[in-house]
């Protein structure tokens, strides 16, 4: 890699970061500063569609059933697309309040996130998450 690559490989963890401890500080407008207005957001039953749209959703769940919630993540790779682009694929789950640890992998996903760099910064443009199969491990 070389330390172009290690620089944006750095901002984009930074970015995920970042994203992780807003969710964790119940945060919705932290959790979506480092994403593009257009960015979507698909999970199981649902599209969201704009940053905005993203950020409402996440502040009614951070009021209502994630609240004091964390996240637990584990990055798998990063593969970038050119030089204004990255995919970065993670294995993630939810901590409810109280937990430390995931209690079982039935609720784990495996997640794409897609990174866009705009103006010299790294947002995240979309995120995708499905289910891990038991399975499939």
């Amino acid at each position: 890699m070389s330390n172009n690559r290690a620089a944006d490989e750095a901002a984009i963890q930074a970015v995920l970061s970042d994203s992780y401890k807003a969710w964790a500080a119940g945060d919705a407008d932290a959790m979506v500063a480092n994403y593009t207005t257009d960015a979507t957001a698909i999970m199981t039953g649902s599209l969201r569609d704009s940053r905005a749209v993203i950020r409402h959703i996440m502040a009614l769940a951070f009021e209502g059933p994630l609240a004091g919630s964390s996240t637990y993540n584990k990055q798998l790779s990063i593969r970038f697309l050119g030089q204004d682009a990255a995919l970065v694929i993670s294995e993630s789950a939810i901590l409810f309040a109280g937990e430390t640890e995931v209690p079982g992998d039935e609720r784990k996903v495996n997640a794409t996130w897609v990174f866009e760099k705009r103006d010299g910064q790294w947002l995240i443009a979309a995120y995708h998450n499905s289910p891990v199969l038991a399975s499939a491990q």
